[in-house]
């Protein structure tokens, strides 16, 4: 009976919580991931101030004409073409959302909800090709709409992803036809 008795007195009574250190860290860790957050924002920014040469995105023109095809989906950013992680973020081009197109013979019209939306006149569309990323967004192989267009001096990469995958060989065929011919007509003139 005895060692049990020992072992009762050997026991302490639990370490006391120091509150003013815990609070401290709690304090000190909220303060650090401000500060990331804040520069993160200030990156942001500073990179739409680098982007400011980039001219105002056109808008839709009145009469586009009649729909040659419709897609909703998600818009994932926009990258200077060939160079997917740099990613554009003047005049609202960085910020993801969801995304309707559609497809007339006038050119690209992008309507987003919560965003911006611009328009691509078929005289500056380049090309139309499937992809596995863009700028923060990496998906399978063809997982990806990329549409590329000239603005101002620049070549803009955009990529787009349909709810509906199977349509996004569809789109490349049209853009790409559309891009063709509207080569061959402006090489005529």
């Amino acid at each position: 009976m005895t060692p049990v008795l020992l072992l009762a007195a050997e026991k302490e009574s639990a370490q006391v919580t120091d509150w003013a250190a815990r609070i401290g860290w709690v304090v000190g860790l909220a303060l650090f991931v401000a500060l990331v957050y804040w520069l993160m924002r200030e990156g942001w920014k500073w990179r739409g101030t680098l982007q400011g040469d980039l001219p105002e995105l056109p808008v839709t023109p009145d009469d586009p004409g009649p729909a040659r095809l419709t897609m909703s989906g998600r818009y994932h950013g926009s990258t200077t073409a060939g160079q997917w992680l740099d990613r554009i973020v003047a005049h609202g081009l960085g910020t993801r959302s969801r995304a309707e197109l559609t497809l007339t013979d006038a050119g690209l019209d992008v309507v987003r909800p919560g965003a911006d939306d611009f328009f691509v006149p078929v005289a500056q569309l380049r090309e139309a090709r499937l992809d596995k990323g863009i700028a923060g967004k990496v998906l399978t192989e063809g997982g990806l709409l990329v549409v590329t267009w000239a603005h101002g001096d620049r070549l803009i990469d955009s990529g787009f992803r349909s709810d509906h995958a199977a349509e996004h060989n569809e789109w490349v065929e049209a853009l790409n036809s559309m891009i063709e011919t509207n080569t061959r007509e402006g090489a005529e003139r």
